[in-house]
C-alpha cells in the first residue's frame, strides 16, 4: 500500500499553503495498492513532537477501499473523529517552535469501524486492533518562519 502527496515528497517540508500560517487546508493525497481483502481505510495525522505529547490534527475512518485521491482541501468520505483542537476535519501544522514531523498514517482494515462521529484517535485505534492488514506511513515537516 502506498500513500503519497504531490505536495510534498516523504520526510520533506510541508508547504505553508497547508499550515496555520498558509490556508490551513489539507494536501493532495494520493493512494495505491490497497490490500484487496480490506473492507475500509483509516486515516489519522498526528505531531509526535508537541510539547505536551503527540497531537492530533486529522481523524477519518471507514473511507472507501477504493480512495485512489483525496484532492487538496477536501476531506475524504468516511467519518470524521475529533482532533486535539476540539473540532472535526482538518487542522494544519502549527508548531510552537522548532521542526515538528506530521505523519500521515493511512490504515488496511478487514472490518468496518462501528464508532460514533465524535470519537477520538484513541477510540480509532483501539477499535482498529487485529483488523489491521497493513499500514503506511508519509511524513512531512514543518517550522514556522
Amino acid at each position: 500500500m502506498k500513500l503519497t502527496s504531490s505536495a510534498f515528497v516523504d520526510e520533506e517540508n510541508i508547504l505553508s499553503r497547508y499550515t496555520c500560517d498558509g490556508k490551513n487546508i489539507s494536501p493532495p493525497l494520493q493512494i495505491s495498492d490497497v490490500p484487496e481483502n480490506s473492507e475500509v481505510l483509516v486515516l489519522i495525522m498526528d505531531d509526535p513532537d508537541a510539547p505536551m505529547g503527540t497531537f492530533v490534527h486529522w481523524v477519518v475512518w471507514n473511507i472507501p477501499k477504493d480512495t485512489e485521491n483525496i484532492p487538496e482541501g477536501t476531506e475524504p468520505e468516511g467519518v470524521e473523529g475529533i482532533t486535539d483542537f476540539g473540532k472535526k476535519g482538518y487542522g494544519g501544522p502549527c508548531p510552537p517552535s522548532g521542526t515538528h514531523s506530521y505523519r500521515f498514517k493511512l490504515y488496511a482494515l478487514n472490518k468496518k469501524l462501528d464508532l460514533k462521529e465524535k470519537s477520538r484517535k484513541k477510540d480509532v485505534e483501539m477499535a482498529m486492533e487485529g483488523y489491521i492488514i497493513e499500514s503506511v506511513l508519509l511524513t512531512g515537516r514543518y517550522k514556522r518562519s
